[in-house]
């Protein structure tokens, strides 16, 4: 097998061919046009319809004076006189016969190497197996590939390969670029969605001087000309919000955010976000806007792209649960060891009398370090308040299970659920609820057993929010690196006055993963963090 650069000098010695042809090996003398575009979108659509096929003409039938259309694009294969062409919007192929071209086209044709960009013009056709095929009465030559393509039997499918070379995944794995062409729409949907409700979108710092947004470690920075230590953000939460104390109520944003913690299915530590902020509402009222935000999204992204859209293990349009985080607990204990709910240590000894008495479930958990695997004893140690020992337990019993404790009526499908209900002590930026101040108005959305979305009535009491960020403060004493910073900035903000608010914040890639249909966070972005590609 020849080695890569016994490849490449082949590819160059083409090249060289190329110039003493008169042509370059990489011009830049074609241009696309409105015209051209549409033209070539009218050889994909040829290629695909059976009936418009049926009328073309055979082979023998056309003239070079025929009307000519245009077909461009990457050839990645040559079978016989025909060559495949790829383009973003599908493949078509072209009938090209050295004897049919002037001299100078033809010499370049001689010099096409797969993975070669090039220009073929002629009539279509219609070949002796019913396919379409444009007759090349002109050939071009448009740009050199010095790597081939990779192999036609093996493909490229190593998946680690696949991510780091995302450059040839695209062009190799036609059904990788549908993905990312649906995470547009996605996205754009999004946009719509919001601009349609009255929001403005926004742009709000990367660079931050204090931690605060999110409870998550972040990566760290240097701004030179100042001398100043930054962060990159973790969240855009506090500048949103303090867009709604300048009077803009309605406002969103989508973009990067960083946090510094491990990769897995779930988790690239670059990340795209939306947060929205709305003025004069309750987290009671995302819900509603939530469900017609993705429903929306969602039956847009079927229609363009149905074979991403296809059969799936939960349902939108059925009713969306929406469950008290402690009624979660309790009906993962009253289903343990039913169907696909398997027994749990966890559960045992724990009532809804235990779970609501802070005393009792205290000494409980205590009880429990003795039947767990380290990491859990881990877990439990951490759990230094009530608050934390709900969510803790939520976290091991509940969590893992939503997917089977809520479906539809037949049982076929797991349906979306917003858990509510959180604790005040794992969530430093939502309001208390009125009723009982043990709790915060907030949720999360799980969909398919992943959390897609975050949500709360906002905290706009200066002084409660200043003590909350001192309660951050004492845990980053304790140890915790994820714990936020107190913002000097942000309380003086919420003392200018702050409307009634409600804010959300949703991942696009994980929203993207679940409409299509994909099992890992690197699926759906182009680039993913890997480690350094070894020498």
């Amino acid at each position: 097998m020849a080695s890569e650069d016994e490849l490449r000098q082949v590819r160059k010695d083409h090249g060289e061919a190329l110039r003493a042809a008169g042509t370059q090996p990489f011009p830049n003398d074609f241009r696309e046009t409105t015209a051209t575009r549409d033209a070539r979108d009218k050889v994909l659509a040829l290629a695909a319809d059976e009936a418009a096929r049926a009328a073309l003409p055979m082979e023998p039938d056309v003239k070079p004076e025929d009307p000519r259309l245009p077909l461009y694009g990457r050839v990645i294969a040559k079978r016989g006189p025909f060559l495949v062409f790829r383009t973003p919007f599908g493949d078509a192929q072209s009938l090209v016969r050295p004897e049919h071209l002037s001299e100078r086209d033809a010499a370049e044709l001689a010099e096409l190497d797969l993975a070669d960009h090039a220009l073929v013009r002629g009539p279509a056709i219609r070949t002796g197996t019913g396919a379409l095929a444009i007759k090349a009465f002109e050939f071009k030559h448009l740009g050199k590939a010095m790597l081939p393509p990779p192999a036609k039997w093996h493909g490229f499918t190593d998946v680690e390969k696949r991510y780091r070379e995302r450059y040839v995944d695209l062009f190799a794995n036609p059904k990788v670029l549908d993905v990312f062409r649906a995470r547009t729409d996605i996205v754009k949907g999004v946009r719509a969605f919001l601009d349609g409700h009255g929001f403005a979108e926004v742009e709000t710092p990367l660079l931050h001087s204090v931690r605060g947004g999110a409870t998550a470690k972040p990566f760290n920075t240097h701004h030179n000309a100042l001398d100043l230590s930054l962060f990159l953000r973790v969240a855009p939460e506090l500048y949103l919000k303090r867009l709604l104390v300048g009077g803009m109520e309605r406002v969103y944003e989508i973009g990067r955010c960083f946090r510094n913690e491990g990769i897995s299915t779930r988790h690239n530590p670059e990340f795209t976000i939306l947060e929205f902020y709305m003025a004069y509402a309750t987290y009671e009222d995302l819900m509603d806007l939530t469900v017609e935000l993705l429903r929306s999204v969602d039956a847009s992204l079927r229609e363009r792209h149905p074979e991403l859209a296809g059969e799936r293990a939960f349902d939108l349009d059925a009713e969306w649960k929406r469950v008290p985080m402690r009624r979660a607990i309790l009906d993962r204990i009253d289903r343990s060891g039913t169907g696909n709910i398997p027994k749990t240590p966890w559960s045992e000894g724990l009532n809804e009398a235990i779970l609501n008495d802070p005393t009792r479930l205290a000494s409980l958990m205590e009880s429990m370090i003795a039947k767990v695997p380290a990491p859990e004893k881990k877990q439990l140690a951490g759990a230094k308040n009530y608050g934390e020992r709900v969510f803790l337990l939520y976290e091991l019993l509940a969590e893992p299970v939503l997917t089977e404790l809520y479906r539809t009526p037949d049982g076929s499908k797991s349906v979306p659920v917003f858990i509510l209900e959180y604790p005040f002590e794992v969530s430093p930026l939502a309001r208390r609820n009125d009723e009982n101040p043990n709790w915060v108005d907030r949720f999360e959305l799980f969909i398919d057993g992943r959390e897609v979305a975050n949500a709360f009535s906002e905290l706009n009491d200066p002084d409660d929010q200043a003590e909350r960020f001192r309660a951050q403060l004492d845990k980053r004493a304790g140890g915790d690196d994820e714990a936020m910073d107190f913002d000097a900035d942000y309380i003086r903000a919420l003392s200018h006055g702050m409307p009634p608010a409600a804010g959300f914040g949703l991942g696009i890639d994980r929203l993207v993963m679940l409409l299509c249909g994909q099992p890992s966070i690197r699926d759906v972005l182009l680039f993913p963090l890997l480690r350094p590609e070894a020498e």
